[in-house]
């Protein structure tokens, strides 16, 4: 069985319901309303409360240990992800632009470009960390050519070519 949810509020309700009718944040106001469900005592244990805001109950145990060891302010502090440092630098970027538009020596694929990455500007960028970066900003894709076969005539392809050309002009 759920230990009940104790600890006193040090704001009031009031304060609590105003800030709640505020905030834009849904997750914000999840945790207000935890606070003013709390203090209103109409769940007796912590799981009948998880169960109605529709969170885990170690949710709520954060929640009230963060309110009772930092206050109001720290509770409604999200702090998700961290900051988004890309590897990938602007350098980088047009070093990749430029390579990727030259049809004379052309990336021969995710590996190449990674090692092309690793030989040029001397940084050590992850597979898939340059595969995604690519993909979001230059739109690329691997291009596998269609398997040929090993007794194909190259002589016999272009007799082919001539004969259908001169079908479809008569």
């Amino acid at each position: 069985m759920s230990k009940k949810v104790d600890f006193e509020l040090k704001e009031s309700i009031l304060e609590l319901q105003i800030l709640r009718k505020k905030t834009k944040s849904s997750r914000i106001e999840k945790r207000l309303l935890f606070l003013i469900l709390k203090d209103e005592a109409k769940y007796s244990t912590r799981e009948q409360l998880a169960d109605y805001l529709n969170i885990n109950e170690a949710t709520l145990r954060i929640w009230s240990k963060i309110y009772i060891e930092s206050g109001l302010a720290s509770l409604l502090t999200i702090s998700s992800g961290g900051p988004n440092n890309t590897k990938v630098s602007s350098n980088v970027h047009k070093g990749l632009e430029e390579k990727l538009n030259d049809s004379s020596n052309p990336l021969l694929g995710y590996n190449d470009a990674v090692s092309w990455v690793k030989k040029t500007f001397d940084i050590d960028i992850k597979y898939n960390t340059l595969r995604t970066y690519m993909k979001r900003h230059f739109g690329t894709k691997l291009k596998v050519p269609r398997k040929s076969h090993y007794k194909k005539e190259e002589q016999a392809i272009d007799v082919f070519k001539k004969l259908s050309n001169s079908t479809k002009s008569n």
